[in-house]
């Protein structure tokens, strides 16, 4: 962490010196000066705010419904080798389909509110999060398995004391993904049809030439991902600990 503000600076440092050496218009390539102003006066009016608690609100919301049904699906699938062999085929098929595809046609069906774009960044984050879901319970031990089969445990009490920690380290990783995919998810809804959100915002620098705003709903997409990343590593090192123990 302590070599990100570095990262930083050299960033902008190097963004500046560009700027400065071939002399871009500011509708081309803002100077990190100006998105900085044009982030202040988005911020005093009260529309990066706005717009950015509406994105994250379709974030949280689709990753927590993403992650819940591709885990449960996952689970259930890892259950039976006939079901994962007759479904998996279809899965994989559904991702051949990009996201921004099928986007206009989830906000023609579902309008241009929340809940399609909660339900495309859903679509996005579940396929990766299921695939983790079953490489990680698949990876479990058989002479575990054997063992809690010869101690008369429950399938509840194989899930939560046995499936669910070996598994626990792939699921996290899986959220890792999902994280930032979210983000992702929620931005193609919003650039597909939104009258709110970081991607609305987009839209509107676009359509009148506001690049240094376009450049703002940019920079703060890319922090509401560093932050959700940061959150899960966070909760992963907290529910591993017993990892580092050993």
């Amino acid at each position: 962490w302590a070599s990100y503000p570095l990262a930083v600076l050299l960033f902008l440092a190097g963004w500046q010196v560009l700027v400065m050496i071939f002399d871009f218009p500011a509708f081309i390539l803002p100077s990190p000066g100006l998105v900085w102003e044009r982030m202040l006066t988005a911020f005093q009016d009260g529309s990066l705010i706005r717009h950015t608690l509406a994105t994250l609100t379709e974030v949280i919301s689709g990753l927590a419904i993403g992650v819940a049904g591709a885990s449960i699906l996952g689970y259930f699938l890892s259950k039976s080798k006939m079901m994962e062999k007759v479904l998996s085929p279809f899965l994989v098929a559904s991702q051949a389909v990009p996201i921004a595809a099928i986007a206009p046609l989830l906000i023609i069906w579902f309008g241009s509110g929340v809940i399609s774009k909660v339900l495309i960044c859903s679509l996005t984050v579940f396929f990766p999060m299921l695939v983790n879901t079953l490489v990680g319970l698949h990876a479990v031990p058989s002479a575990m398995r054997d063992l809690m089969r010869t101690l008369h445990a429950t399938r509840r009490q194989t899930l939560f004391y046995l499936e669910l920690p070996a598994a626990l380290p792939v699921l996290l990783g899986g959220m890792r993904v999902s994280a930032t995919l979210s983000v992702i998810g929620a931005v193609v809804g919003e650039l597909a049809g939104s009258d709110k959100g970081l991607g609305f915002l987009i839209n509107v620098g676009r359509g009148q030439y506001d690049t240094a705003l376009v450049f703002v709903a940019v920079l703060t997409l890319v922090l509401l991902a560093v932050l959700l990343y940061g959150f899960v590593l966070l909760l992963e090192k907290r529910l591993l600990r017993w990892q580092e123990a050993k």
